[in-house]
């Protein structure tokens, strides 16, 4: 147990996320560098100890979703560039200015409020290869070209990029590839300009597809050791950098006859034992697991039974042996022989492993350790 005071606290390896850059870098071209994408708090992980600890393994490019996260790693002493993927408010473009970040430029609109405020901030733009999410439509790559050069001499412009919507589908290699083909042929009709940063390649991207043209993979998901998608296989040694963990409050005795939980979602048929643990919904473990997944404990699965509760969950252990209160529980790592993933809970209920580490919350303690 974590100091012998843990109700509900996540374990993240640093030796892990190094472990995994190191991986995916031998991975990519030696003309490619890393872009380590720290957004929702480092999916989970702490974006402030993540960006650190990067850095200090050489990484000097992140990005990050919005204004307030890009200034929480800049406040804490990252340097080099931060590119703020999403949408900032024009009345905020004095921070980006003063704490020397990187805009992505989401469309001609946006890049004209942005040269109306005269201020020189770096900025991206961002083509839309067929997400349809943001950024100029690169199916018309003569109307991208005149947005970009007449931008380009108003505005500070360092860059363009795009997201690649399916790399982690093999069945969707070929609009993967149109994408990629799309976004090349934009970047070499405004070479001239020489923005030096120019790039498509997210996680999966990095891993399997090419590209002469991208100068980063924005590695996200895979620095944590998840998968893109369930049914990827990742490179060998990548492993996740996290780990759930609880305790047992209470142990109790039910019978035939008996229901666990709101709603009587579980009714016992034979004689069980029960374990509470205080972890729930509210802690960001999600309640459509209800009756559906386990938990680890003592090396062995406990299923969960009846619906997890706000703030608690109840689990079988009537073949577990020597459970008691303050026993230790893993929501999410290894025990024994037995191991439970942030894509094995998402595959089970229908998302993505993502969803389980963003989803989090913040009243779960991270505790960083090698």
């Amino acid at each position: 147990m974590f100091n012998g005071i843990g109700r509900s606290w996540v374990e993240v390896s640093r030796g892990t996320i190094v472990k995994n850059l190191d991986i995916y870098r031998a991975q990519i071209p030696e003309t490619m560098e890393i872009m380590a994408v720290v957004k929702a708090d480092a999916y989970g992980h702490g974006d402030r100890a993540v960006a650190e600890l990067l850095s200090d393994h050489g990484i000097q490019n992140f990005a990050v979703s919005n204004i307030d996260e890009a200034l929480q790693i800049r406040n804490a002493g990252v340097k080099g560039q931060i590119l703020i993927l999403g949408y900032t408010p024009i009345e905020r473009i004095q921070d980006l200015f003063e704490y020397d970040l990187t805009q992505a430029v989401l469309s001609e609109e946006y890049a004209e409020k942005l040269a109306e405020t005269s201020l020189p901030v770096k900025a991206q733009f961002v083509l839309d290869t067929g997400m349809r999410r943001i950024g100029l439509n690169a199916d018309h790559p003569d109307e991208c070209e005149r947005v970009i050069r007449e931008y380009a001499g108003r505005l500070n412009l360092n860059g363009l990029f795009t997201h690649l919507s399916a790399a982690d589908t093999p069945e969707q290699n070929e609009f993967t590839e149109k994408q990629i083909r799309l976004f090349e042929d934009v970047c070499h009709r405004v070479s001239d300009l020489n923005l030096p940063y120019c790039h498509c390649m997210n996680s999966a991207g990095g891993l399997w597809h090419d590209s002469n043209t991208s100068c980063f993979a924005r590695l996200g998901i895979i620095l944590y050791g998840l998968k893109p998608d369930y049914g990827n296989t990742l490179p060998s040694g990548i492993e996740p950098a996290l780990s759930w963990k609880s305790v047992v409050s209470m142990v109790k005795e039910v019978v035939p006859g008996d229901t666990v939980g709101y709603g009587r979602a579980f009714t016992v048929e034979h004689p069980m034992i029960i374990a509470t643990i205080p972890t729930g919904y509210a802690d960001g473990y999600p309640r459509l697991l209800s009756n559906k997944a386990w938990v680890l404990i003592n090396g062995q699965k406990a299923r969960i039974v009846g619906r997890v509760c706000m703030d608690q969950m109840m689990v079988d252990v009537t073949d577990i042996p020597d459970v008691k209160m303050g026993t230790d529980v893993i929501l999410l790592g290894r025990s024994g022989r037995e191991s439970i993933t942030a894509d094995d809970l998402a595959h089970i209920i229908g998302t993505i492993g993502y969803e389980i580490v963003c989803g989090i919350s913040k009243r779960v303690q991270r505790v960083y350790v090698d």
